[in-house]
């Protein structure tokens, strides 16, 4: 079964002047208030619910990195981060599914040109998968665009997105190499297959597959560079569009900052649980007190919970980091501070996950992990979540060994001295 292009639309409602970071966490906190409850029917469906959906149209949550002159709020991405981990602290699948679709507004109004972004945000809303590996193959069109094919995985967001954002083959001509393209397609280009649902966890975080046969795209909405090779040292096309200076920052770093709050997030969900376990459970001897009142219980809980606080504090002081370079002048946001803030979140991702694998899950009893209890979801979800390619490898591997690189460099004795 495959679901069409057409089957949600999403509505474009006119920013709200007044409204400011505040009122939205407001707003995504009574929206999170909601959701635990749903997370089976989330499962089910695969994605979260259209009413959903509309709650987070009507609350602005689409908007929060456009850029101010298509109508978005131009919010710092902290705010969205912050928003992030709200919702994925009562639904892991949910905030997933928000996070990785609707952060990507920031990376178009950095990347792509005036004539592009004019177009692309047109409708107010924006939601956009972003998948880094190239899944098809694109060539040029007779009027200079670009014929895109294929399928692209894990597209987190489909359901209800506007447009995607992968990356292709270029077939070099006369057979020369192929080249990479990074392009935007708007939704009527593309199907969303219904191959989502199977996995361990995550399983309402809409990550279906995409699939394009024959989509043809303006040539304004292709970038032939490969992602891993972006660099913002030069400036970007944002930086001088528009006024915040967010839209000059690192992408690659953004996007592990995206990572770590969806991993706080989930923590913190099992850390509620755990803490509902603390009343609702005794220990397993006599006299059987309540676990709150067990001096081993009350110390595995105060470990599990600083050290999510600690993870906490890291994952939103690199945020403020992020935001501090951006704000620098141009050259000061280099590839080395672009790993190091990736790998900053790795370490607080990995703390905050110690917490549960070490502490929460191993203590909390078999009877926490029962088919539907939410512990058990949680569980399910962050180890679906650790298999993501980028924390699990990329972070692990290829960042570490070029981070070291680049720092290094600057620091390396002089022959002579």
């Amino acid at each position: 079964m495959t679901v069409t292009a057409n089957d949600v639309q999403s509505a474009a409602l006119p920013a709200e002047p007044e409204v400011t970071p505040a009122v939205l966490i407001e707003r995504a906190k009574a929206i999170a208030s909601t959701l635990v409850a749903r997370q089976a029917e989330t499962e089910k469906r695969t994605y979260y619910a259209e009413d959903t959906h509309r709650a987070f149209q009507e609350a602005g949550l689409y908007r929060i990195t456009v850029p101010k002159r298509y109508g978005g709020y131009e919010f710092g991405f902290e705010t969205f981060l912050q928003i992030v981990t709200i919702l994925t602290r009562a639904c892991a699948s949910t905030g997933w599914m928000y996070c990785l679709g609707a952060a990507h507004s920031l990376f178009v109004g950095s990347m792509f040109g005036e004539k592009a972004q004019a177009e692309i945000f047109s409708g107010g809303d924006f939601i956009a998968p972003l998948v880094n590996a190239p899944q098809g193959t694109a060539r040029r069109a007779a009027d200079g665009g670009w014929i895109l094919d294929g399928v692209w995985r894990y597209c987190s967001g489909a359901p209800y997105a506007t447009h995607l954002i992968g990356n292709a083959v270029i077939a070099g001509d006369d057979g020369g190499p192929s080249r990479p393209l990074l392009f935007i397609a708007p939704r009527d280009q593309w199907e969303r297959l219904d191959d989502w649902g199977g996995q361990l966890g995550l399983k309402g975080s809409g990550s279906h597959s995409i699939r394009i046969s024959g989509g043809h795209i303006p040539d304004h909405f292709g970038l032939e560079v490969p992602f891993e090779e972006i660099s913002v040292t030069g400036g970007t096309p944002g930086r001088d569009l528009h006024e915040h200076p967010q839209y000059g920052g690192a992408p690659a770093s953004s996007m592990a900052l995206e990572g770590a709050h969806i991993a706080l997030g989930m923590c913190q969900g099992a850390l509620d649980a755990y803490t509902e376990l603390m009343f609702s459970r005794t220990t397993i001897l006599p006299p059987f007190p309540p676990r709150v009142e067990d001096p081993d219980f009350q110390l595995w809980y105060g470990q599990a919970s600083s050290m999510i606080d600690a993870a906490e504090t890291l994952v939103f002081a690199t945020a403020r980091r992020w935001h501090e370079l951006s704000e620098q002048p141009l050259g000061a946001f280099t590839p080395e501070e672009d790993l190091r803030i990736a790998l900053t979140c790795r370490e607080a991702t990995q703390l905050a996950w110690r917490a549960v694998d070490e502490i929460i899950q191993p203590t909390a009893g078999s009877t926490s992990v029962r088919e539907g209890e939410r512990l058990e979801r949680v569980w399910r979800d962050l180890s679906t979540g650790r298999t993501h390619v980028s924390s699990a490898v990329l972070l692990t591997t290829m960042a570490n060994r070029a981070y070291t690189q680049l720092r290094l460099q600057s620091t390396r004795p002089s022959e002579t001295s």
